[in-house]
């Protein structure tokens, strides 16, 4: 399994501006070039750590959910990683080593871990080694339904899980699927959707499910709205309510991306 990492660092003063950053009002584009270390951000309670906020919501945008790339250096982490009581949160490792405590006990999280940590769960998080280690770390307030009992806290990893391929596609488009989508006490899914090289999306998607997709491996042609956007290894896009997207892989090898969306929820309703 290969997962991009942000660059870090500054440019060179002598590198040509060439970037192609995109901020719209149905999509957002981030490469990996603009993923520096002036750009990070320092999180309470939180030691030798430093995350790079790449989603959180904004007023008069539909976005439901915060997600950060988080690096923890050798014996960085936290004793009190969140303070709200109401946010659930799924992490995924992309670098490196962590140990996760929660309810369920201790756990070891290597590069492709995945947890699912439900609002209210109390939980610490350490890096216990030598080098750094960095994971997403996706962020969203739990919507109870009537009569469904939350879902409880879970670790897998991306290895434990086999692709599901998409019907009539002879698996050119798969999901990797770490929550059942019939099972209505999550109200979001972050999934690892993969494209083997010519795979595509045959049609515009166009839906009310908001997206934030993390590029970790391959390259492609992305549309988003009426764009067609090249990304590739540590891109971010975010996707608005509707926002049309379709895809075509590129390049010789798979194109893999980190997928959250928002599910299994009335749509809100103003007051």
């Amino acid at each position: 399994m290969s997962y991009a990492l942000p660059p870090a660092g500054l440019p060179s003063q002598s590198d040509e501006l060439t970037g192609t950053s995109i901020f719209t009002e149905s999509y957002a584009f981030m490469p990996a070039g603009v993923m520096r270390d002036i750009v990070t951000s320092f999180i309470p309670n939180w030691t030798n750590s430093r995350a790079w906020i790449i989603a959180r919501p904004l007023s008069g945008f539909a976005e439901t959910f915060s997600q950060y790339i988080m690096e923890v250096g050798a014996g960085g982490g936290s004793d009190c990683p969140e303070d709200n009581p109401d946010a659930e949160a799924v992490l995924f490792v992309v670098e490196g080593q962590l140990e996760l405590r929660n309810s369920m006990g201790t756990h070891v999280l290597n590069e492709g871990g995945y947890a699912y940590l439900p609002a209210g769960e109390g939980w610490t998080l350490h890096n216990r080694s030598d080098k750094k280690a960095t994971f997403h770390w996706v962020r969203k307030r739990y919507e109870a339904a009537k009569g469904i009992p939350a879902p409880e806290a879970f670790v897998t990893s991306d290895a434990e899980n086999t692709p599901i391929a998409m019907p009539d596609t002879n698996g050119a488009w798969a999901t990797t699927r770490f929550v059942e989508p019939t099972d209505l006490r999550h109200d979001m899914h972050f999934n690892i959707v993969t494209f083997q090289p010519g795979g595509l999306i045959p049609f515009e998607e166009t839906h009310v499910m908001e997206h934030g997709l993390y590029v970790i491996e391959g390259t492609a042609e992305y549309l988003l709205n009426r764009d067609w956007v090249s990304v590739g290894p540590g891109d971010f896009m975010w996707l608005r309510a509707f926002c049309p997207q379709a895809c075509r892989a590129t390049g010789d090898g798979p194109f893999r991306y980190l997928l959250y969306k928002d599910v299994n929820r009335h749509a809100k309703l103003p007051w």
